[in-house]
Order: structure tokens, then sequence, then C-alpha cells
């Protein structure tokens, strides 16, 4: 049943939209002296993740570290962390709230309340050529909350044990050599990298489509804060038809580690949490 309309049904419709979190009043990222100091920065560590499965990776403040498609399209899940404080993780609400539902150069994943810090800055992307399609499909997503076997479960009844919640949950563990049911709850909403998403027009549904990249795409981020970072091989592939199946041709991720040389980066220093968590007690 739809409701009659009232009379002032357009007026109401016609109400001008005002951004939630006007974000003008934002830091704004030095890119030119990361990037100064990312061209003279060193390899320091390199993790290939193979496809269907997820591993851990660690950044230091001040390093870069770039997520690669070595051989074909392959979207990526990732979780961040602060390395000694694994209460303070990547925040994907508040990420999209302050930027948009997908991330651009120059923009910042943040950390979960009480830090609230930027963790991490986009400064290169291969794909930023791509932008809106007619769809209003655009890659890179803080939408999507991750592929997991209990949506996968309910949605059709059957098992899969290579969602990227699983792949999340088992790196995590071997990392922090725990039980999968004393970390499982650590995992949390992700940046989708080279994953192509929207919303439909007509319905307001969560869609995908293949993701634009190919071989040797890719973003890089540095780093604001330690990071231990989980990035999980989608089972899914580019995700241009489904994410939780083996049917998908799945290729892997690479995570490299670049290390600033010394005098780079002065004037820079690493963020620290949010004034009001410092001012004042939980209320």
């Amino acid at each position: 049943m739809t409701h009659r309309a009232p009379k002032d049904a357009e007026d109401r419709r016609a109400a001008a939209p005002v951004i939630c979190y006007d974000p003008a009043t934002l830091y704004k990222p030095p890119l030119d002296l990361y990037r100064a100091a990312r061209d003279k920065a060193v390899d320091s560590s390199r993790v290939i993740v193979p496809p269907r499965q997820a591993r851990c990776f660690h950044v230091t403040a001040g390093s870069f570290f770039r997520i690669s498609c070595p051989e074909g399209a392959q979207v990526g899940d990732l979780n961040l962390f602060e390395t000694r404080n694994l209460d303070e993780h990547f925040y994907s609400g508040k990420t999209r709230a302050l930027h948009g539902s997908h991330l651009k150069v120059g923009q910042r994943l943040w950390s979960c309340l009480p830090y609230l810090r930027p963790m991490a800055t986009l400064i290169t992307d291969t794909l930023d050529w791509y932008g809106v399609d007619d769809d209003g499909a655009r890659v890179h997503d803080v939408i999507g909350t991750r592929c997991d076997p209990y949506t996968h479960h309910l949605l059709t009844g059957q098992d899969y044990h290579n969602t990227c919640h699983s792949n999340l949950t088992r790196a995590l563990a071997d990392y922090l050599d725990k039980p999968l049911v004393e970390v499982e709850w650590r995992v949390h909403d992700v940046l989708n990298v080279f994953m192509c998403t929207g919303f439909t027009r007509d319905t307001g549904q969560y869609f995908m489509k293949a993701s634009p990249a190919r071989a040797g795409d890719y973003v890089e981020f540095f780093a604001e804060i330690d990071l231990l970072g989980v990035l999980s091989a989608c089972p899914g592939g580019d995700c241009g038809a489904e994410h939780s199946s083996d049917n998908a041709q799945c290729y892997p991720l690479e995570v490299t580690v670049h290390a600033p040389r010394a005098g780079s980066l002065d004037g820079w220093y690493s963020p620290s949490n949010n004034r009001y968590s410092r001012r004042h007690a939980p209320r």
C-alpha cells in the first residue's frame, strides 16, 4: 500500500540537499611532500596475496604501501589496524561520511571512535581516469561490507568458506596465533580496492560490475600511523558476476611497502588521537 501524497509533496521533495559533514575544514594532506618522499623511498617488503586468500602486512608511520594487480583484474578487501592497539581500526562509515562513497586521491582512511584520526592517505591511483560511468558506478568503495559466509548462507542456503570475511579472519588469527572464534569479531567493514560499484537509480540497491583494473594497475597509500593491514583477494575476481564462489577467474594481489629516506619527510608528524578523546572521558 502506498499512501496518498500530500498537497505539498513536491515542495517537500524540492528541499535542498545539505552535506552532512563538510570536509572543507579538514586538514589537507601535503601530497607534494608525500610524493616527493615516495620518489626517494626504497622497497622494504613485499607480500603476495593468493587468490581467495588473505595475508597480513606491516607499514610503519611515514612509509608507503602499494596494492597492485600483478596478473589481472582482481578486487581486494582491506582491513587496517593500529599495530599496537587493534581496538583502533579502519572506520568505513565515517570515511564515507567525510569523503563520499568511493575513495579518491588526496582522501584518507579514518579510524574508529574514540580515536578518529587518519590512518592512511591515498596518493596515487592508476584508475583515477574512470570517474563516474553511465550506471553511476565508481571504483574503490567504502560502501560494501565484505562478502561473508553468513549472508551467503542466508541467501542461498549454501556454505562457502573462502569469502573475504572468512579469509580476513583466518589471516588475522594466524598472525595473532589465536583461535578463529577469538579473532572474528575484529574483522570490520572494508575498503573495496579496485571494486566498481554504485546504487541502482530505481531501487537504490547496491550493485557491482566488472572492475576496470587490468594487470599493472595499483593504488598507493601513505601510512599516517603504524599499520597492520589485512588484505583479501576476493573470490569474485573482478566481481563482474558474483563474489562468493569458486567460478570466477581470480588473480593474486601484491602489497609492496616502501620506506622513506632520512630527511625526506621533514616537518611531517604522525597524527595523534582525536583531541576530543584526549580532553573528555566517555559519556
